[in-house]
């Protein structure tokens, strides 16, 4: 076994030695899932013929007895497991959600009775303080020092509160210029701990937020154009996507090309060629853009200028949009070089 699992066995084990009772053992056993999967107070209560009022009544006595004994140094086996959680948080930012910690300290990835067991030992621990999962909050664990679990989760909605008043995702560089901590890192570490917060190539933002959160395959299509911020072709989006680290990433080429037809969002500006409408691309063809151009102008636009404003949206050959503005039903030529419309 791993020298670091040894210790934590240990301090587990010890622990639940001051536990005098054989009932109370079980009660803490099944409430923390150290031997299997977590179980509630009626689960328990059913199990030992007791109301679920009086196991939430003797589970808080057990941990007020655990936190004492730990506190008076009467668990030897704990200062060891502490040690080494503490040191894997200081690494981490201080603070960190139970998954990533268990996994950290483990060096791989870790089985539930594994995280539970670091969460039991951290719960009457001196040295450390627990932030319970639920709707808002992912199980965590942090350093006492650093603050109580009212203050980690205070930090915790700062940091969605500022997210919010941006109204678009922001860089770990960006809320350091907007909050007080001593590194990003300690951000990081805190922002992962929120149900309400989802990361991805380096930007921090509302989990609804498809740039950061996406969800469906245009979501990813609009990440990734997003983020090279060029028009690409359709094969190289669902290259990227094979590529990149969302959650679902097995799509075919044909799948990316029948999404972007369909969402407004994207625009077909050449061959196969897409670009986000958000950056002033329209659709319509070329002779619908040089149109749309010259309604905008006061005055008659030489060739040159027109070809220079429908390649800023549009990925055409020159000849292409000359051969457009021969069409007499459409477009007037009022001198040698420029133009109007009919």
């Amino acid at each position: 076994m791993d020298q670091n699992a040894e210790i934590l066995k240990n301090a587990i084990e010890g622990s639940l030695k001051i536990i005098e009772q054989d009932r109370e053992k079980e009660i803490v056993s099944r409430r923390f899932g150290l031997t299997g999967t977590k179980e509630t107070l009626e689960q328990i209560g059913e199990m030992l013929s007791i109301t679920r009022e009086r196991v939430r009544q003797l589970e808080k006595a057990i941990l007020i007895r655990l936190q004492i004994s730990a506190e008076e140094n009467q668990i030897p086996e704990l200062a060891p497991a502490e040690k080494i959680l503490i040191r894997n948080l200081t690494e981490m930012g201080r603070v960190a959600r139970l998954s990533d910690l268990a996994d950290k300290v483990y060096g791989r990835k870790t089985e539930p009775t594994e995280k539970t067991g670091i969460y039991f030992i951290a719960t009457f621990s001196k040295g450390l303080t627990v932030i319970e999962e639920n709707d808002r909050y992912h199980a965590a664990i942090g350093i006492s020092e650093y603050g109580d679990s009212r203050k980690i989760r205070e930090r915790v909605d700062e940091i969605v509160r500022v997210i919010k008043e941006n109204k678009k995702p922001m860089t770990l560089d960006e809320l350091d210029n907007k909050l007080n901590y001593e590194h990003p890192d300690h951000i990081r570490a805190v922002a992962s701990i929120s149900k309400s917060l989802a990361t991805l190539n380096g930007l921090w933002g509302l989990a609804k937020w498809p740039a950061v959160n996406p969800k469906n395959i245009r979501d990813k299509i609009f990440v990734i154009l997003e983020t090279r911020k060029e028009p690409m072709h359709f094969s190289e989006i669902a290259k990227e996507i094979q590529e990149s680290n969302f959650k679902r990433k097995n799509v075919t080429v044909q799948a990316i090309h029948n999404e972007l037809i369909k969402d407004s969002r994207f625009v077909l500006i050449g061959r196969g060629i897409y670009a986000l409408a958000s950056w002033g691309y329209k659709k319509g063809t070329i002779s619908d853009i040089i149109r749309s151009i010259l309604e905008k102008s006061d005055k008659p636009l030489s060739r040159e200028e027109i070809v220079k404003q429908v390649l800023r949206v549009r990925k055409v050959k020159e000849t292409t949009i000359l051969l457009n503005l021969q069409n007499k039903k459409s477009f007037k030529k009022v001198d040698k070089n420029s133009y109007t419309l009919a």
